[in-house]
């Protein structure tokens, strides 16, 4: 009944780190792990090189259907301090099918609990964010509930992150900070996203981590969204919407 269909965390050549991805590329690992939907979201600016500005306002005119998988294109915003400031302007931002708010140390340092608590909710309260992205980082302590809660107001889904999770992660052992998400979400009946997080083809489609998480804190499989292209869909709409 239930089968992954869509992963859209995921980065191309455009968000540097040695990738040398193409999207087509990208399209091709999908369709091996038999998604329905790809969505790209390469680094913003702010990451050493990330996408520029010109690379995420053409985005918007790429091919909806490649290889008879659908599209999505977005962005992992970095937010670039404690005021939660993106490091791309709204008037791009409005332009993509989402937007992935990140917090990356070499772009922002750990704060203090409340320091760092304080940029997610910040970013949160931008209309243009859709996602938070892997805030499981054991070096950017929070108070998830104040996260949760404002995610709530706001209807910014939270991701569980498959590369956090992975042996090989350089967040840190984050599997009890991404319990504490499961359990807070499974308490008020509010959706995750798995994400792969890969960086080039090899790990698109790949929650293995996060399916084992899930898993373990009994989390409702109807609401993680990556079973449903159209609830994905419907969320995304409705951010949107509230804009």
């Amino acid at each position: 009944m239930f089968s992954i269909e869509l992963d859209i965390h995921t980065h191309t050549i455009a968000s540097g780190h040695a990738s040398t991805a193409t999207i087509t590329d990208m399209v091709k690992a999908a369709s091996a792990a038999h998604l329905k939907l790809l969505g790209i979201s390469d680094h913003g600016p702010a990451t050493l090189g990330g996408g520029k500005p010109s690379y995420f306002r053409s985005l918007p005119m790429a091919a909806r259907k490649r290889l008879g998988i659908n599209m999505l294109y977005g962005i992992e915003a970095n937010i670039t301090d404690y005021n939660g400031t993106l490091d791309l302007e709204d008037s791009l931002l409005a332009g993509l099918d989402y937007v992935i708010a990140s917090i990356h140390k070499p772009v922002l340092k750990p704060g203090t609990e409340t320091e760092n608590t304080k940029a997610y909710l910040r970013a949160m309260e931008n209309p243009f964010v859709s996602i938070l992205g892997h805030c499981d980082d054991v070096k950017y302590p929070v108070d998830y509930l104040a996260i949760i809660k404002s995610a709530m107001e706001h209807q910014v889904i939270l991701e569980i992150n498959n590369s956090s999770l992975s042996p090989d992660g350089y967040r840190g052992d984050t599997k009890f900070n991404d319990l504490m998400i499961l359990n807070l979400c499974k308490h008020f009946h509010y959706p995750v996203l798995l994400s792969s997080d890969s960086h080039g083809p090899e790990h698109v489609g790949d929650f293995r981590y996060a399916l084992e998480l899930v898993e373990q804190a009994e989390f409702p499989k109807e609401l993680v969204l990556n079973y449903s292209t159209n609830e994905l869909m419907s969320w995304l709409e409705k951010r949107k919407v509230a804009i």
